[in-house]
Protein backbone atom coordinates (compact mmCIF):
# COMPACT_ATOMS: atom_id res chain seq x y z
CA UNK A 1 0.00 0.00 0.00
CA UNK A 2 1.52 3.39 -0.95
CA UNK A 3 1.10 5.65 2.07
CA UNK A 4 0.98 9.42 1.59
CA UNK A 5 2.22 10.72 4.71
CA UNK A 6 1.89 14.65 4.85
CA UNK A 7 4.00 16.28 7.71
CA UNK A 8 3.19 18.89 10.03
CA UNK A 9 2.08 19.24 14.39
CA UNK A 10 -1.03 18.52 15.19
CA UNK A 11 -3.59 20.89 16.65
CA UNK A 12 -5.02 24.43 16.27
CA UNK A 13 -2.36 26.24 17.23
CA UNK A 14 -0.28 25.15 14.01
CA UNK A 15 -2.81 24.39 11.86
CA UNK A 16 -2.27 27.36 9.38
CA UNK A 17 1.75 27.64 10.39
CA UNK A 18 3.97 26.96 7.11
CA UNK A 19 5.53 23.53 8.94
CA UNK A 20 1.77 22.53 7.96
CA UNK A 21 2.09 22.14 4.15
CA UNK A 22 2.12 18.70 4.55
CA UNK A 23 -0.78 18.32 6.54
CA UNK A 24 -2.90 20.89 4.00
CA UNK A 25 -2.15 18.46 1.56
CA UNK A 26 -3.21 15.71 2.54
CA UNK A 27 -6.42 17.73 3.72
CA UNK A 28 -7.14 18.24 -0.20
CA UNK A 29 -6.34 15.14 -1.40
CA UNK A 30 -8.88 13.33 1.29
CA UNK A 31 -11.87 15.97 0.20
CA UNK A 32 -10.78 15.22 -3.16
CA UNK A 33 -11.68 11.89 -2.49
CA UNK A 34 -13.99 12.00 -0.62
CA UNK A 35 -12.45 10.87 2.91
CA UNK A 36 -12.10 11.61 6.11
CA UNK A 37 -9.37 11.54 8.18
CA UNK A 38 -9.91 10.49 11.22
CA UNK A 39 -9.43 8.16 14.02
CA UNK A 40 -10.08 4.88 13.63
CA UNK A 41 -8.03 1.72 15.13
CA UNK A 42 -4.86 1.59 17.06
CA UNK A 43 -2.56 3.02 14.49
CA UNK A 44 -4.11 6.43 14.87
CA UNK A 45 -3.19 6.58 18.49
CA UNK A 46 -0.30 8.37 16.29
CA UNK A 47 -1.55 9.59 13.07
CA UNK A 48 -5.13 10.09 11.18
CA UNK A 49 -5.70 8.55 8.33
CA UNK A 50 -8.48 7.62 5.69
CA UNK A 51 -8.38 5.19 2.43
CA UNK A 52 -8.50 6.60 -0.76
CA UNK A 53 -8.01 4.93 -4.03
CA UNK A 54 -5.96 6.97 -6.29
CA UNK A 55 -5.90 5.98 -9.94
CA UNK A 56 -6.92 2.55 -8.99
CA UNK A 57 -4.01 2.36 -6.48
CA UNK A 58 -5.30 1.56 -2.81
CA UNK A 59 -3.38 4.49 -0.98
CA UNK A 60 -3.51 5.89 2.94
CA UNK A 61 -3.46 9.37 3.60
CA UNK A 62 -1.59 10.03 7.31
CA UNK A 63 -1.29 12.82 9.19
CA UNK A 64 1.22 12.02 12.45
CA UNK A 65 0.11 13.10 15.76
CA UNK A 66 2.97 12.76 17.08
CA UNK A 67 4.69 16.66 16.93
CA UNK A 68 7.06 16.95 13.53
CA UNK A 69 10.08 15.86 15.67
CA UNK A 70 8.73 12.58 16.14
CA UNK A 71 7.18 12.04 12.43
CA UNK A 72 9.33 8.58 12.72
CA UNK A 73 7.07 6.98 15.08
CA UNK A 74 4.16 7.83 12.99
CA UNK A 75 6.12 6.07 10.06
CA UNK A 76 6.92 3.43 11.79
CA UNK A 77 3.70 1.98 12.88
CA UNK A 78 1.89 2.65 9.59
CA UNK A 79 4.23 1.07 7.55
CA UNK A 80 4.38 -2.29 10.44
CA UNK A 81 0.63 -2.03 10.69
CA UNK A 82 -0.15 -1.80 6.83
CA UNK A 83 3.40 -4.12 5.87
CA UNK A 84 4.70 -1.24 3.97
CA UNK A 85 8.21 -0.34 2.97
CA UNK A 86 9.55 3.00 3.79
CA UNK A 87 9.68 2.89 0.00
CA UNK A 88 5.63 2.70 -0.27
CA UNK A 89 5.82 6.24 1.66
CA UNK A 90 5.65 9.15 -0.36
CA UNK A 91 6.10 11.95 2.56
CA UNK A 92 4.92 15.70 1.98
CA UNK A 93 6.66 18.27 3.77
CA UNK A 94 7.25 21.63 3.73
CA UNK A 95 11.15 23.20 2.77
CA UNK A 96 12.17 26.74 3.72
CA UNK A 97 14.97 26.67 1.17
CA UNK A 98 12.99 26.65 -1.39
CA UNK A 99 10.40 29.68 -2.43
CA UNK A 100 7.08 29.96 -1.84
CA UNK A 101 5.08 28.04 -4.04
CA UNK A 102 7.81 25.66 -5.22
CA UNK A 103 6.91 22.11 -5.89
CA UNK A 104 10.27 19.77 -5.41
CA UNK A 105 9.79 16.13 -5.78
CA UNK A 106 12.98 13.71 -4.68
CA UNK A 107 13.63 10.19 -4.27
CA UNK A 108 15.51 10.66 -1.06
CA UNK A 109 18.45 12.08 0.25
CA UNK A 110 19.34 14.56 3.57
CA UNK A 111 16.91 15.70 5.70
CA UNK A 112 18.31 19.33 5.06
CA UNK A 113 17.61 20.38 8.49
CA UNK A 114 14.10 19.55 8.71
CA UNK A 115 13.45 17.48 11.39
CA UNK A 116 10.46 15.88 10.17
CA UNK A 117 12.70 14.15 7.88
CA UNK A 118 15.54 13.94 10.65
CA UNK A 119 13.12 12.17 12.51
CA UNK A 120 12.17 9.88 9.39
CA UNK A 121 15.40 9.01 8.64
CA UNK A 122 16.41 8.09 12.17
CA UNK A 123 13.67 5.67 13.29
CA UNK A 124 13.13 3.98 9.42
CA UNK A 125 17.38 3.76 9.00
CA UNK A 126 16.86 4.85 5.97
CA UNK A 127 16.72 8.13 3.78
CA UNK A 128 15.77 6.53 0.60
CA UNK A 129 11.83 7.18 0.89
CA UNK A 130 10.61 9.41 -2.05
CA UNK A 131 9.05 13.34 -1.46
CA UNK A 132 7.18 16.01 -2.25
CA UNK A 133 8.72 19.22 -0.90
CA UNK A 134 6.95 22.22 -0.47
CA UNK A 135 8.63 25.85 -0.97
CA UNK A 136 7.33 27.99 1.79
CA UNK A 137 10.12 30.78 1.93
CA UNK A 138 8.26 34.36 1.68
CA UNK A 139 10.34 37.49 1.11
CA UNK A 140 10.66 38.20 4.50
CA UNK A 141 12.53 35.17 5.64
CA UNK A 142 15.56 37.28 5.59
CA UNK A 143 18.05 35.62 8.62
CA UNK A 144 15.24 34.84 10.63
CA UNK A 145 15.55 31.77 12.47
CA UNK A 146 14.52 28.41 11.01
CA UNK A 147 12.62 27.14 14.10
CA UNK A 148 10.45 30.14 14.73
CA UNK A 149 9.84 30.86 10.86
CA UNK A 150 8.64 27.79 9.68
CA UNK A 151 6.16 28.05 13.17
CA UNK A 152 4.25 31.11 12.00
CA UNK A 153 1.53 31.85 9.47
CA UNK A 154 1.77 32.79 6.30
CA UNK A 155 1.77 36.68 5.61
CA UNK A 156 -1.28 38.14 4.34
CA UNK A 157 0.21 38.38 0.81
CA UNK A 158 1.17 35.35 1.12
CA UNK A 159 -2.51 33.53 1.51
CA UNK A 160 -3.51 32.96 -2.12
CA UNK A 161 0.22 31.46 -3.08
CA UNK A 162 0.29 29.07 0.00
CA UNK A 163 -3.57 27.68 -0.84
CA UNK A 164 -2.44 27.55 -4.84
CA UNK A 165 0.59 25.23 -3.65
CA UNK A 166 -1.73 22.87 -1.17
CA UNK A 167 -3.22 22.04 -4.70
CA UNK A 168 -0.27 22.14 -6.67
CA UNK A 169 1.31 19.67 -3.75
CA UNK A 170 -1.74 17.43 -4.33
CA UNK A 171 -1.88 17.20 -7.80
CA UNK A 172 1.97 16.21 -7.55
CA UNK A 173 0.76 13.50 -5.03
CA UNK A 174 -1.89 12.21 -7.60
CA UNK A 175 0.59 12.52 -10.38
CA UNK A 176 3.85 10.35 -8.59
CA UNK A 177 0.89 7.60 -7.82
CA UNK A 178 -0.98 7.33 -11.32
CA UNK A 179 2.34 7.76 -13.26
CA UNK A 180 5.70 7.49 -11.41
CA UNK A 181 7.90 9.66 -10.03
CA UNK A 182 9.79 10.57 -12.67
CA UNK A 183 6.97 11.78 -14.72
CA UNK A 184 6.16 13.74 -11.62
CA UNK A 185 9.46 15.65 -11.37
CA UNK A 186 9.42 16.40 -15.26
CA UNK A 187 6.03 18.21 -14.74
CA UNK A 188 6.17 19.89 -11.15
CA UNK A 189 9.74 20.63 -10.39
CA UNK A 190 9.66 23.81 -12.88
CA UNK A 191 6.51 24.83 -11.18
CA UNK A 192 5.47 27.38 -9.21
CA UNK A 193 1.82 27.46 -7.62
CA UNK A 194 -0.33 30.91 -9.08
CA UNK A 195 2.34 31.56 -11.87
CA UNK A 196 1.50 28.36 -14.50
CA UNK A 197 -2.80 27.61 -14.04
CA UNK A 198 -4.09 24.19 -12.90
CA UNK A 199 -2.42 21.00 -13.20
CA UNK A 200 -5.01 18.75 -11.54
CA UNK A 201 -4.61 14.77 -13.46
CA UNK A 202 -8.53 14.70 -13.72
CA UNK A 203 -8.27 18.52 -15.64
CA UNK A 204 -6.61 17.88 -19.02
CA UNK A 205 -4.01 20.23 -18.50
Amino acid sequence: MKIVLGLGNPGARYRSTRHNMGFRVADVLARRFGADLARRDEVTDLARIAQVVIAGQTTLLAQPRTFMNRSGRAALALCGHFRSEAGDLLVVHDDADLELGRVRIRTGGSAGGHNGIRSLISVLGTEEFPRVKLGVRGAGRDGEDLAEYVLEEFDADEHATAEALALLGADAVETVIAEGIEAAMRRFNPRRAGADGPSHPGSGC
